[in-house]
């Protein structure tokens, strides 16, 4: 004759089977957003410095906006600022 599984223990496996699958889910789902995030474009290139249209402040808070938004890295935003500056 078998033994039947005590309530308490069956509960326990099946926590802790809970809990392995929620945690299984949830590293799925930051796996699945960090491949999303390898796998977007690049953004676009800052865009250059119009002849005689924009003034340096103007080129400024442009460049500020897109790292606001988003499309730009810091290390761009960075780059791109040193480059507005150094052509005044």
């Amino acid at each position: 004759m078998m033994r039947r599984r005590p309530l308490r223990r069956a509960a326990v496996v099946g926590g802790v089977a809970a809990v392995a699958h929620h945690a299984g889910k949830n590293s799925g789902q930051a796996q699945a957003e960090q491949a999303n995030q390898q796998n977007a474009p690049a953004p676009p290139p800052a865009p250059a410095p119009a002849v005689g249209g924009q003034d340096m402040v103007t080129q400024l808070e442009n460049l500020k906006k897109l790292l606001d938004d988003g499309v730009l890295t810091q290390a761009e935003f960075d780059a791109q600022k040193q480059k507005i500056l150094a052509s005044s």
